[in-house]
């Protein structure tokens, strides 16, 4: 189903206003890739607990 360019400007403006609050998300640890590989801290985002969520940082670490 296609929506209208009218409509389509409307979901676009709902997205931005609510980027920061319903689009929201939230890590507990933000992680490079080097680290992904870490016994550790790859146990960490193996447990999949609740609030416990992962965000790898290609360019963290990197100088």
């Amino acid at each position: 189903m296609k929506v209208g360019a009218e409509a389509a400007g409307k979901l676009r403006q709902r997205v931005l206003d609510e980027l920061k609050t319903t689009f929201a998300s939230h890590y507990s640890h933000e992680i490079s890739l080097a680290e992904t590989l870490n016994p550790e801290i790859m146990a960490g985002y193996n447990r999949r607990a609740t609030g416990e969520k992962y965000l790898i940082n290609p360019s963290k670490g990197l100088s």
